[in-house]
Protein backbone atom coordinates (compact mmCIF):
# COMPACT_ATOMS: atom_id res chain seq x y z
CA UNK A 1 0.00 0.00 0.00
CA UNK A 2 1.66 3.56 -0.82
CA UNK A 3 1.40 6.05 1.94
CA UNK A 4 0.05 9.19 0.50
CA UNK A 5 1.99 12.31 1.13
CA UNK A 6 0.78 15.11 4.35
CA UNK A 7 -0.88 18.05 2.87
CA UNK A 8 -0.32 19.92 6.10
CA UNK A 9 2.30 22.22 5.33
CA UNK A 10 5.42 21.93 7.43
CA UNK A 11 7.09 24.71 9.39
CA UNK A 12 10.34 25.60 10.22
CA UNK A 13 12.70 27.99 12.48
CA UNK A 14 15.65 29.85 11.65
CA UNK A 15 18.43 30.72 14.06
CA UNK A 16 18.61 33.75 15.72
CA UNK A 17 20.20 36.56 13.51
CA UNK A 18 20.53 40.60 13.83
CA UNK A 19 17.60 42.46 13.11
CA UNK A 20 17.54 45.11 10.21
CA UNK A 21 15.84 47.57 11.60
CA UNK A 22 16.12 47.81 15.02
CA UNK A 23 19.54 48.21 16.82
CA UNK A 24 20.40 45.67 19.45
CA UNK A 25 17.57 43.12 18.68
CA UNK A 26 17.96 39.51 17.14
CA UNK A 27 15.34 38.59 15.03
CA UNK A 28 13.80 34.59 13.99
CA UNK A 29 11.49 33.59 11.51
CA UNK A 30 9.28 30.79 10.96
CA UNK A 31 8.27 29.38 7.58
CA UNK A 32 7.12 26.94 4.96
CA UNK A 33 6.97 26.48 1.58
CA UNK A 34 4.35 27.79 -0.75
CA UNK A 35 4.37 24.88 -3.41
CA UNK A 36 2.01 22.66 -5.21
CA UNK A 37 -1.58 22.86 -6.22
CA UNK A 38 -2.87 24.13 -2.88
CA UNK A 39 -0.11 26.94 -2.71
CA UNK A 40 -2.47 29.96 -3.81
CA UNK A 41 -4.92 28.96 -0.99
CA UNK A 42 -2.31 28.14 1.67
CA UNK A 43 -0.55 32.04 0.53
CA UNK A 44 -4.15 33.32 1.31
CA UNK A 45 -4.77 31.66 4.39
CA UNK A 46 -0.93 32.77 5.69
CA UNK A 47 -1.09 35.65 4.56
CA UNK A 48 -4.09 36.72 6.50
CA UNK A 49 -2.58 35.16 9.53
CA UNK A 50 0.32 37.78 9.42
CA UNK A 51 2.84 35.82 6.89
CA UNK A 52 4.58 37.59 4.18
CA UNK A 53 5.95 35.98 0.80
CA UNK A 54 9.44 35.87 -0.65
CA UNK A 55 9.67 33.49 -3.49
CA UNK A 56 8.33 30.26 -2.63
CA UNK A 57 8.87 30.78 1.40
CA UNK A 58 5.96 31.92 3.15
CA UNK A 59 7.29 33.63 6.49
CA UNK A 60 6.36 35.33 9.92
CA UNK A 61 8.33 37.33 12.78
CA UNK A 62 9.28 34.57 15.98
CA UNK A 63 11.40 36.82 17.90
CA UNK A 64 11.90 35.96 21.56
CA UNK A 65 12.18 39.22 22.97
CA UNK A 66 10.69 41.57 20.84
CA UNK A 67 6.66 41.94 19.15
CA UNK A 68 7.97 45.64 17.12
CA UNK A 69 6.53 43.79 13.79
CA UNK A 70 3.11 44.80 13.51
CA UNK A 71 1.30 42.95 9.89
CA UNK A 72 -0.72 46.18 8.45
CA UNK A 73 -3.51 45.97 5.36
CA UNK A 74 -5.03 48.86 4.31
CA UNK A 75 -8.93 48.95 3.94
CA UNK A 76 -9.04 49.96 0.12
CA UNK A 77 -12.88 50.56 -0.21
CA UNK A 78 -12.83 52.73 2.96
CA UNK A 79 -9.76 54.82 2.23
CA UNK A 80 -9.06 58.70 1.57
CA UNK A 81 -5.85 60.18 0.62
CA UNK A 82 -4.84 62.97 2.33
CA UNK A 83 -4.15 66.16 0.65
CA UNK A 84 -0.66 65.38 0.30
CA UNK A 85 -1.37 61.86 -1.43
CA UNK A 86 -3.97 63.73 -3.77
CA UNK A 87 -0.60 66.09 -4.64
CA UNK A 88 1.08 63.21 -5.20
CA UNK A 89 -1.19 61.61 -7.35
CA UNK A 90 -1.66 64.71 -9.07
CA UNK A 91 2.26 65.03 -9.59
CA UNK A 92 2.37 61.40 -11.36
CA UNK A 93 -0.79 61.48 -13.22
CA UNK A 94 1.23 61.02 -16.60
CA UNK A 95 2.14 57.85 -15.15
CA UNK A 96 0.22 54.19 -15.97
CA UNK A 97 1.09 51.12 -14.29
CA UNK A 98 0.84 48.07 -16.88
CA UNK A 99 0.71 44.54 -15.21
CA UNK A 100 2.62 41.81 -16.91
CA UNK A 101 3.41 38.14 -15.82
CA UNK A 102 5.86 37.80 -13.50
CA UNK A 103 8.94 37.35 -15.57
CA UNK A 104 12.27 39.20 -15.24
CA UNK A 105 13.96 42.01 -17.25
CA UNK A 106 16.68 43.31 -17.89
CA UNK A 107 15.80 46.56 -17.64
CA UNK A 108 13.73 45.77 -14.04
CA UNK A 109 16.98 44.37 -12.86
CA UNK A 110 19.39 47.81 -13.85
CA UNK A 111 16.18 49.96 -12.43
CA UNK A 112 16.51 47.64 -9.24
CA UNK A 113 20.26 47.67 -8.52
CA UNK A 114 20.43 51.40 -9.25
CA UNK A 115 17.46 51.73 -6.09
CA UNK A 116 19.30 48.96 -3.96
CA UNK A 117 22.59 51.58 -4.30
CA UNK A 118 20.65 54.15 -3.65
CA UNK A 119 18.50 53.26 -0.68
CA UNK A 120 19.35 50.21 0.45
CA UNK A 121 23.38 49.82 -0.33
CA UNK A 122 24.31 48.21 2.98
CA UNK A 123 21.08 46.25 3.68
CA UNK A 124 20.19 42.46 3.18
CA UNK A 125 19.24 42.61 -0.09
CA UNK A 126 22.15 45.07 -1.48
CA UNK A 127 24.63 42.47 -2.92
CA UNK A 128 21.76 40.57 -4.89
CA UNK A 129 22.79 39.51 -8.56
CA UNK A 130 20.77 39.20 -11.68
CA UNK A 131 20.39 35.28 -11.22
CA UNK A 132 19.45 36.39 -7.62
CA UNK A 133 16.25 38.75 -8.60
CA UNK A 134 15.12 36.42 -11.37
CA UNK A 135 13.79 34.09 -8.63
CA UNK A 136 12.69 36.78 -6.77
CA UNK A 137 10.78 37.63 -9.38
CA UNK A 138 9.61 34.29 -11.19
CA UNK A 139 9.70 32.01 -8.38
CA UNK A 140 6.34 32.12 -7.05
CA UNK A 141 3.44 29.15 -7.35
CA UNK A 142 0.53 32.02 -6.52
CA UNK A 143 -1.27 34.57 -8.87
CA UNK A 144 2.27 37.01 -9.50
CA UNK A 145 1.94 40.11 -11.37
CA UNK A 146 5.05 42.66 -12.21
CA UNK A 147 3.41 46.20 -12.59
CA UNK A 148 5.84 48.39 -14.84
CA UNK A 149 5.13 51.92 -14.63
CA UNK A 150 6.00 54.04 -17.01
CA UNK A 151 5.33 57.83 -18.44
CA UNK A 152 2.06 58.44 -20.64
CA UNK A 153 2.75 58.35 -24.19
CA UNK A 154 0.72 59.41 -27.43
CA UNK A 155 0.85 55.65 -28.09
CA UNK A 156 -0.81 54.81 -24.42
CA UNK A 157 -3.78 55.80 -25.68
CA UNK A 158 -4.68 52.65 -28.39
CA UNK A 159 -2.14 50.05 -26.14
CA UNK A 160 -3.15 51.37 -22.50
CA UNK A 161 0.19 50.86 -21.12
CA UNK A 162 3.15 53.46 -20.44
CA UNK A 163 6.30 54.63 -22.72
CA UNK A 164 9.38 55.46 -22.42
CA UNK A 165 12.05 54.57 -19.28
CA UNK A 166 11.09 52.31 -16.90
CA UNK A 167 10.58 54.75 -13.77
CA UNK A 168 9.55 52.04 -10.94
CA UNK A 169 7.81 48.44 -10.45
CA UNK A 170 5.74 46.48 -8.23
CA UNK A 171 5.79 42.66 -7.77
CA UNK A 172 2.05 42.23 -6.12
CA UNK A 173 0.57 38.93 -5.74
CA UNK A 174 -2.96 38.99 -6.22
CA UNK A 175 -5.25 37.11 -3.25
CA UNK A 176 -8.94 35.96 -2.71
CA UNK A 177 -9.34 39.28 -0.55
CA UNK A 178 -6.74 42.14 -1.73
CA UNK A 179 -3.22 42.95 -3.04
CA UNK A 180 -0.26 42.05 -0.96
CA UNK A 181 2.67 43.97 -2.49
CA UNK A 182 5.36 41.74 -2.08
CA UNK A 183 8.55 44.66 -2.93
CA UNK A 184 8.46 47.65 -5.02
CA UNK A 185 11.49 49.83 -6.04
CA UNK A 186 11.86 52.86 -8.28
CA UNK A 187 14.12 55.36 -9.89
CA UNK A 188 15.96 57.57 -6.68
CA UNK A 189 16.33 60.45 -9.51
CA UNK A 190 12.65 61.28 -9.53
CA UNK A 191 12.16 61.93 -5.37
CA UNK A 192 10.08 64.35 -5.96
CA UNK A 193 7.38 62.36 -7.59
CA UNK A 194 7.49 60.46 -4.01
CA UNK A 195 6.70 56.82 -6.07
CA UNK A 196 6.74 54.54 -2.79
CA UNK A 197 3.68 56.36 -2.33
CA UNK A 198 2.26 56.91 -5.62
CA UNK A 199 2.66 52.78 -6.19
CA UNK A 200 0.92 52.28 -2.77
CA UNK A 201 -2.26 54.48 -3.44
CA UNK A 202 -2.62 52.86 -7.31
CA UNK A 203 -2.41 49.77 -5.57
CA UNK A 204 -5.47 50.56 -3.15
CA UNK A 205 -7.10 52.27 -6.59
CA UNK A 206 -6.53 48.52 -8.62
CA UNK A 207 -7.53 46.68 -5.06
CA UNK A 208 -11.12 49.27 -5.53
CA UNK A 209 -11.51 48.60 -9.13
CA UNK A 210 -11.96 44.87 -8.42
CA UNK A 211 -13.84 44.84 -5.34
CA UNK A 212 -11.03 43.59 -3.35
CA UNK A 213 -11.17 44.66 0.62
CA UNK A 214 -7.54 44.71 1.50
CA UNK A 215 -4.19 46.21 0.47
CA UNK A 216 -1.45 44.06 2.35
CA UNK A 217 1.95 46.38 3.25
CA UNK A 218 3.49 43.44 5.37
CA UNK A 219 5.09 44.79 8.17
CA UNK A 220 5.08 48.09 10.24
CA UNK A 221 8.30 47.31 12.29
CA UNK A 222 7.21 50.64 15.72
CA UNK A 223 10.27 52.30 16.21
CA UNK A 224 11.83 51.74 12.88
CA UNK A 225 11.67 54.98 10.89
CA UNK A 226 12.29 52.91 7.43
CA UNK A 227 8.74 51.59 8.08
CA UNK A 228 7.32 54.56 9.47
CA UNK A 229 5.71 55.33 6.10
CA UNK A 230 3.00 52.15 6.56
CA UNK A 231 0.88 53.46 8.94
CA UNK A 232 -0.42 56.92 7.04
CA UNK A 233 -3.29 54.92 5.12
CA UNK A 234 -5.36 55.19 7.05
CA UNK A 235 -7.93 53.35 8.16
CA UNK A 236 -6.16 50.21 8.35
CA UNK A 237 -5.95 47.19 10.43
CA UNK A 238 -3.39 45.75 12.64
CA UNK A 239 -3.10 42.29 13.37
CA UNK A 240 -2.75 41.45 17.09
CA UNK A 241 -3.35 38.97 19.57
CA UNK A 242 -6.96 38.99 19.17
CA UNK A 243 -6.86 39.13 15.59
CA UNK A 244 -7.08 42.42 12.91
CA UNK A 245 -7.91 45.21 14.70
CA UNK A 246 -8.84 48.70 13.15
CA UNK A 247 -6.55 51.90 13.44
CA UNK A 248 -8.22 55.15 12.15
Amino acid sequence: MTQQPSQSPQFFLTAPSPCPYLEGQFERKVFTHLVGDRAPELNDLLTQGGFRRSQNIAYRPACETCRACVSVRILAQEFQPTRNMKRILKRNGDMIGSPHAAEPSTEQYSLFRTYLDARHKKGGMSDMTVLDYAMMVEDTHVDTQIIEYRRRGAGSFVTGRGEGELMAVALTDKMADGLSMVYSFYDPAHEDRSLGTFMILDHIRRAVAAGLPHVYLGYWVNGSRKMAYKVRFKPQEHLGPNGWGRIE
